[in-house]
């Protein structure tokens, strides 16, 4: 009896063996949290593809804008409105975010108000096939036309999809004082994250964002809503790994002072976000600029690898062919992704 306990300890030890030495790429991608130092192996079927070659450097340079009611030549059938089947008011707008996009050179960019991820891959794939555009994604409406779409330089590993998520809104109503409470599913396709996995040493959680429009406490309470599901999302992602780095991007319909993104920014959780502008600093409309509703907020863990300076609002063009492009200006920023 002790000889065949002695094999069965000996063949678990040698299995033990195999599995902690073989590599990374056997096992899938294991990634250090460049906060932290520690190794967090994100999924173990998560490899990278076979013939990437990471051209990134130093910086990641990422890119946030809501290009406005941006769609194709195409009717959806399956989407009804005037707008979206007529294809109207796009006439050259495609040839100038396609110059935008090359100017700006970002490593991701993530676009709101997009119709689908598939007219994105066809804009790139026709002329921006030379920047290296590889990994797309979205988390698509099924009866709506306006999505935040994203595409990076950079792998792209599990995309968490919001879009079935339930959130509250409770407000009071103006007519008649009374506290009312609502639910809504409509817009939260318009919220996901997505792992980011640069290169070995570093990967951050990335949440593109497109929130309630609209003034007036129900709009102002649907934007609560879905601000308080995500916080409790990053929670989630925080309690499996304090040191995590997330990074929310995105038309938050919201400026800087605002109750929502006070919540945002601070409440009462570890999932704080950093507002690295001014709130003089303005992104809306482009051809006069008076408010911010869009931004870039890193959490405190990936505050620290910002690189200074580097998040603004930016022109691309004069006012006037911004303007005609969209009606809100894009915002950029980079981020260190290696030890300097």
């Amino acid at each position: 009896m002790t000889k065949y306990i002695f094999q069965i300890l000996f063949i678990a030890l040698c299995v033990s063996g195999c599995i902690t030495t073989e590599s990374s790429d056997e096992k899938g991608v294991v990634l250090k949290n460049k906060s932290s130092g520690e190794l967090q192996n994100l999924n173990k079927g998560i490899v990278k593809p076979q013939n990437y070659e990471d051209k990134v450097g130093d910086t990641l340079k990422i890119l946030s804008w809501n290009v406005e009611h941006f769609i194709d030549e195409h009717d959806n059938p399956y989407t009804n409105n005037k707008r979206e089947d007529s294809g109207d008011k796009m006439e050259g707008r495609v040839a100038l975010l396609a110059e935008a996009l090359r100017k700006a050179d970002a490593d991701i960019v993530v676009l709101q108000e997009f119709e689908h991820v598939q007219f994105l891959k066809q804009i790139a794939d026709d002329l921006l096939s030379d920047m290296g555009y590889q990994f797309f994604s979205d988390h698509e409406s099924p009866n709506w036309y306006m999505n935040v779409v994203v595409m990076s330089r950079v792998p792209l590993g599990i995309n968490y999809g919001y879009g079935a998520v339930t959130t509250p809104l409770t407000y009071i109503d103006k007519d008649t004082g009374e506290e009312k409470y609502e639910t809504q599913n409509r817009l939260n396709t318009r919220l996901w994250s997505i792992d980011v996995l640069v290169n070995d040493n570093y990967s951050f959680l990335l949440t593109g964002v497109h929130l309630k429009a609209g003034r007036g406490s129900r709009n102002s309470a649907t934007r609560m809503g879905q601000i308080t599901f995500l916080k409790g999302q990053f929670e989630r992602f925080l309690n499996e790994n304090p040191n995590k780095n997330i990074l929310v991007v995105g038309d938050f319909n919201a400026t800087p002072d605002s109750e929502e993104m006070q919540f945002m920014r601070n409440g009462n959780s570890k999932a704080k976000f950093v507002d690295n502008l001014s709130d003089d600093v303005f992104s809306h409309p482009a051809d006069a600029p008076k408010w911010r509703i869009d931004h870039i907020l890193p959490n405190q863990n990936m505050q620290a690898e910002l690189v200074k300076n580097s998040l603004e609002v930016k022109y691309f063009f004069d006012k006037e062919t911004q303007n005609k492009l969209a009606d809100h200006l894009p915002l950029v920023a980079k981020f260190l992704t290696a030890d300097m």
